[in-house]
């Protein structure tokens, strides 16, 4: 017994040790996963490592990482990624459990190295960047929830968008007082909205399929061609590997507007999709200013959006990404009805809306950068603007390829060509042949090549030297070059400069709604020429950093100058628009000023003020030199957006936007002033964040109530059947729809819901 006993102890003596470290082996040997996040979101490459062995690894497109094999022990777990602040936490290695750490990162708002392509065709971090761009994120315009892109932009300070028409409530958008035909809306960096669909493309675009919005105030023709003379609203659409599985986001509004936006994530072997759907309804007519018609449009619209991201080889890219869009608006006369429709009995502009985009980017698989773009999209319009009928059909095709090369370390060379095609019929006598009874779709090509280089020619100073040509059909030969300079002195500190030159070959029955409302009877004096224009920008940032606080100043000095530019007159004839050729010249100038304040404590304030001065001088009929002052362009006009962080995952939200008064379209002995009074739309929201991705949100829009006392001139007789009437109508007045710069829309509460589902 004992020997037995003896055996026994020396066999487990021996055994014992080897079982247990066969057994027990891999608690020396555990794995750290877990998930970065910022503000909800993945965050994709962030870095991952533990200081003490230097292991370490990135996230992936969903923010999911794994540090496997790591021995038992207590670990300093670090995080970074560009844009946000380092992370630090300690981690405790026992047993064989595998650790799980959710990370969630904070914006560095002392750093903008946003990456922004809009600037350049290039990715490159916003504060490397020698042409100023400001970037939004979705978070941001979240904070005063709209149906869509047209409402949301009037948060940025310089841009507005102007409202067009009290009847349709259709509009366009000016950037730095120019109007809307100046501006470039880009979607992934194709001109998809433009021309004909500058007028009502824009309502289609959901907030829910944007991944951020970078903004160019001032001229892009060197890059992006005609339309870009004002600057460029680039829409970057969600990427399918980092957007959330399920997301939904719906609210409504005591006017009893409903939106609505769902997206869900797919994956199809090495490819990944989102599908999104946008429906917004309003049905029921209000009519507080008493003038018997609508005070907004009653619309009816959705949005089917799909994008595909594949992976490759080498991290090449290639997506391809659909759109459809179907609007039904109408607004007029509260009697109306559809089988009103064209008719002269009940005023009603009714529009019909059907609009399909394909867009696609390809990285060649060869060793050079070299990228293909393509975009087709297609406007069909049927219209009745009382009973002037408006049937139009667009359809643009764009191809560009582009070769992205490093060139030592001090030149970053971008050249490329690129051919649009335009094809626009409509049943205006825009599109009529020399005889004008044949009728003659206009067929626009427009090839051009473009070549840009960065030149880093000395520490802290950067060159961009750019030059596009294009040649058109009707125009000849078009040149666009552009120079721009960068100089950072320290970190604090930077100085941006450019100077460019603009075109844009003018439509007017594409772009101009006052040209197809009917209220007046369209007048082309001469052929109508080219827009040239010379423009120049200085900009000024200034980063302030406090022990409580930090203050980011950016400044902006603008400068336009117009050989030709083709604006409506408006005060010649009160019956008439009149287009011609300018003779004489035409300015654009003023600054801009943004500032964001973010402390300690969490609050954080952006503020900006504009102040423009947008003018023509043309010769008259006996060759004096007038001034003119640009309709619906405020000499000063500004933003706010106050954010504060409660306690039990509360936020409070109080944003506005702010015009000084501004030249209206008004007729001969007009009783409405000339000039809008100063004015102020502000909103406040209150939102609450719950586990797992709820979020519940409500406030209330237009909270001073603000209603512009003027709109339409006699809308008792929309189709001027009793005009010539000289004792109830002596000062010859016309119906008209064309004074506004506010919404009818009063005061209105809202309440939605978000939720975001990852993975």
């Amino acid at each position: 017994m004992y020997l037995n006993s003896t055996f026994k102890y020396l066999k487990f003596s021996i055994a014992g040790p080897v079982v247990f470290l066969l057994i027990s082996s891999p608690a020396f040997s555990q794995t750290i996963r877990g998930r970065v996040m910022a503000d909800g979101q993945p965050i994709s490459l962030a870095s991952i490592f533990l200081a003490e062995n230097g292991k370490g690894i990135a996230t992936d497109s969903a923010g999911y990482f794994k540090l496997e094999n790591v021995k038992p022990g207590s670990y300093t777990l670090k995080s970074s990624a560009t844009g946000f602040r380092p992370y630090t936490r300690r981690v405790t290695i026992t047993g064989n459990t595998p650790v799980t750490v959710n990370i969630t990162l904070q914006q560095d708002v002392t750093k903008l190295n946003d990456v922004v392509v809009t600037g350049t065709l290039r990715p490159v971090s916003r504060a490397e960047s020698p042409i100023p761009v400001e970037v939004y994120t979705p978070k941001y315009f979240q904070k005063n929830p709209s149906p869509s892109l047209f409402e949301s932009i009037g948060m940025v300070n310089g841009v507005r968008p102007q409202l067009n028409c009290n009847v349709c409530n259709t509009g366009d958008i000016h950037i730095n007082g120019m109007e809307g035909p100046y501006t470039m809306v880009l979607i992934d960096g194709m001109p998809i909205v433009s021309s004909l669909s500058t007028v009502y493309g824009l309502n289609g675009i959901p907030i829910s399929m944007v991944e951020r919005i970078e903004v160019v105030k001032g001229p892009g023709s060197s890059l992006y061609g005609s339309e870009a003379m004002g600057g460029l609203i680039n829409v970057i659409t969600k990427n399918p590997a980092t957007a959330p599985v399920v997301s939904l986001d719906a609210f409504g509004t005591s006017w009893q507007e409903y939106n609505v936006d769902a997206a869900v994530k797919l994956k199809a072997g090495s490819a990944q999709s989102i599908v999104g759907v946008n429906y917004f309804n309003y049905q029921h007519p209000l009519d507080k200013n008493h003038d018997g018609f609508t005070d907004v449009t009653l619309q009816q619209r959705i949005s089917v959006f799909n994008k595909w991201g594949f992976q490759r080889r080498d991290n090449r890219v290639a997506s391809l990404a659909a759109r459809y869009v179907y609007e039904d608006r109408w607004g007029g006369d509260m009697k109306w009805s559809r089988q009103w429709r064209g008719s002269d009995s009940i005023y009603g502009e009714s529009i019909y809306t059907k609009r399909l985009e394909l867009i696609g980017m390809y990285q060649l698989p060869v060793k050079e950068k070299i990228m293909l773009q393509f975009s087709y999209n297609r406007h069909n319009q049927n219209s009745y603007y009382g009973h002037t009928p408006f049937m139009a059909d667009q359809n643009v095709t764009f191809a560009q390829a582009y070769w992205d090369k490093q060139l030592g370390e001090k030149h970053s060379l971008l050249a490329g060509a690129s051919f649009r095609y335009t094809y626009y019929d409509d049943n205006t006598p825009g599109t009529l042949g020399a005889d004008g009874k044949v009728n003659e779709p206009m067929k626009t090509p427009l090839p051009g090549i473009f070549v840009q280089d960065e030149w880093v020619f000395a520490p802290k100073h950067k060159l961009l030297l750019g030059y596009r040509y294009d040649y058109d059909k009707h125009h000849g030969n078009i040149h666009s070059p552009r120079i721009a300079y960068k100089w950072t002195p320290n970190t604090d500190h930077t100085v941006r400069a450019s100077f460019g030159t603009g075109f844009r070959v003018v439509n007017l029955f594409t772009e101009e709604h006052a040209a197809l409302t009917g209220s007046r009877e369209v007048v082309v004096a001469e052929a109508l020429k080219p827009e040239k224009s010379y423009n120049a920008n200085l900009n000024y940032v200034w980063k302030i950093t406090m022990d409580n606080a930090f203050i980011n100043i950016d400044a902006t000095g603008f400068y336009s100058y117009f050989t030709n530019k083709i604006t409506g007159d408006f005060d010649t004839d009160p019956n008439k628009i009149i287009y011609d050729n300018l003779r004489g010249h035409a300015v654009s100038r003023g600054i801009s000023l943004n500032t964001d304040f973010a402390f300690s404590f969490p609050l954080k304030i952006m503020t900006g003020i504009s102040y423009m001065d947008v003018y023509q001088v043309e010769d008259n009929a006996v060759g004096v030199s007038q001034k003119s002052i640009q309709l619906n362009a405020p000499a000063w006009s500004g933003t706010f957006v106050i954010g504060y962080s409660l306690p039990a995952g509360f936020s409070a939200d109080l944003t506005g936007n702010w015009n000084g008064p501004m030249r209206l379209p008004v007729q001969h002995n007009d009783y409405r002033p000339d000039y809008s009074p100063w004015f102020m739309l502000a909103n406040i929201q209150l939102t609450k964040k719950f586990p797992k991705g709820w979020e519940v949100y409500g406030g209330v829009k237009n909270l001073l109530n603000y209603v512009p006392k003027y709109a339409l001139m006699r809308p008792f007789d929309p189709f001027d059947k009793h005009v010539n009437d000289p004792v109830n109508n002596p000062n010859g007045y016309t119906f008209d729809t064309e004074y506004n710069y506010a919404p009818l829309q009063g005061i209105r509460g809202f309440l939605g819901v978000r939720y975001n589902l990852f993975r």
